[in-house]
């Protein structure tokens, strides 16, 4: 089975839905899959075919988070035609998919549409609700035109509005994580992010891009409040000039450091006792960096966002905490919490976290559930 993956980015872009399908390719060809990208090029434009055809069509820079890719139908033609895909499967939100509705090659093949997140009428950013009324016209033909459609979680299935219409087709597939990809950090790593996390008795990391949703700003707030403590925030984003100033009330409990490679990271991930996620709104459908945090047996601090998947797929108490979201008071009740639990407790935590992993989130039972799916659309 030819399976042809239509996505925003791949790695080593960073970014939840780029690691999902980093992971998730490499697993299929376990399942007897062959699967295909087509992508957006962060950098240079790129046709390779080890270990599977992976296209990267040149963008011009980004309209409101979206990337800008003229060239994107002629690219997707071409594939279609070289690789002869039994299956399309589109991952939204992409702009650039609405060209399948276009191209009579890609109409013939039958369609499974990921829903990562809905186009969420951000209060924070309202540009977004004036370009999604123009916007969901062809989302809704998108999501018509699909044979089959796949959200990540229970609580987001439910409460996205642009799905109700066709939930008879809709299915419930949790994101997953190769343990495999985050492993143990070397010497020199470890050596460096102790040098970063300094005295602090207690290391909080937040991982993401520095936008609008992640809801950085309340987190600041709060760790005004947090006695011991160290923030670092590993990531980039058009809100780093007025996160940093907000920042400097922190003194040096609070570190930007922009992006960096994997393996810095990760030795961060490793070697912090919470990882915290803040975000405000559902456009963080499942938060991808939870997983992340599991598999290095960490414990986090998530929002119960409404309708989102990370009060799902954090259990309050068990393996970490959840504070409603922007309520700063709660995050601060929250992070004194998880700093004042032995160092015993937070390594239980951690580890029930790792067993969840293992047990419900792991990419080779995503790639299994999805192979049941592309079976059944192509017998």
């Amino acid at each position: 089975m030819r399976l042809l993956h239509l996505g925003k980015y791949y790695p080593p872009y960073a970014g939840g839905m780029e690691q999902f399908l980093g992971d998730l390719l490499p697993a299929q060809q376990k399942e007897g899959v062959e699967p295909a990208a087509l992508v957006h090029a962060a950098g240079k434009p790129e046709r390779r075919t080890d270990p599977f055809p992976l296209w990267r069509v040149p963008a011009y820079g980004r309209l409101l988070y979206a990337p800008v890719s003229p060239a994107y139908p002629l690219w997707l033609e071409r594939m279609i035609q070289d690789f002869n895909p039994d299956v399309l499967h589109l991952h939204l939100p992409n702009l650039s998919a609405f060209w399948a509705l276009s191209l009579p090659r890609a109409r013939r093949i039958p369609w499974v549409i990921h829903w990562h997140a809905d186009v969420v009428s951000a209060s924070i950013d309202t540009r977004l609700s004036m370009a999604y009324r123009l916007y969901r016209p062809f989302e809704q033909s998108l999501l018509k035109r699909s044979a089959c459609i796949v959200t990540t979680s229970p609580p987001y299935r439910d409460s996205s509005e642009p799905l109700r219409p066709w939930l008879d087709k809709t299915e419930v597939v949790p994101l997953g994580l190769d343990p495999r990809r985050l492993p143990s950090p070397d010497e020199e790593d470890l050596v460096w992010a102790q040098q970063l996390w300094g005295k602090a008795r207690f290391r909080l990391l937040c991982i993401g891009r520095l936008t609008y949703y992640k809801g950085h700003r309340f987190l600041l707030r709060a760790m005004e409040q947090v006695d011991e403590g160290r923030l670092i925030c590993v990531g980039s984003g058009e809100m780093l000039p007025s996160l940093a100033k907000q920042a400097e009330r922190c003194g040096e409990g609070v570190l930007f450091t922009g992006s960096m490679p994997d393996a810095r990271r990760n030795a961060l991930l490793a070697t912090c006792d919470a990882l915290v996620l803040p975000s405000v709104e559902r456009t963080e459908a499942f938060g991808v960096v939870l997983l992340e945090a599991m598999a290095y047996g960490k414990p986090v601090i998530a929002t119960r966002v409404k309708g989102a998947g990370m009060g799902w797929v954090v259990e309050h108490g068990v393996t970490g905490l959840l504070v409603e979201p922007g309520d700063v008071e709660a995050f601060v009740a929250a992070l004194e919490t998880m700093r004042q639990y032995p160092a015993s407790v937070r390594e239980q935590m951690g580890r029930s976290g790792r067993e969840k992993l293992m047990r419900e989130f792991h990419i080779q039972k995503c790639a299994h559930s999805l192979s049941k799916i592309y079976t059944a659309l192509c017998v």
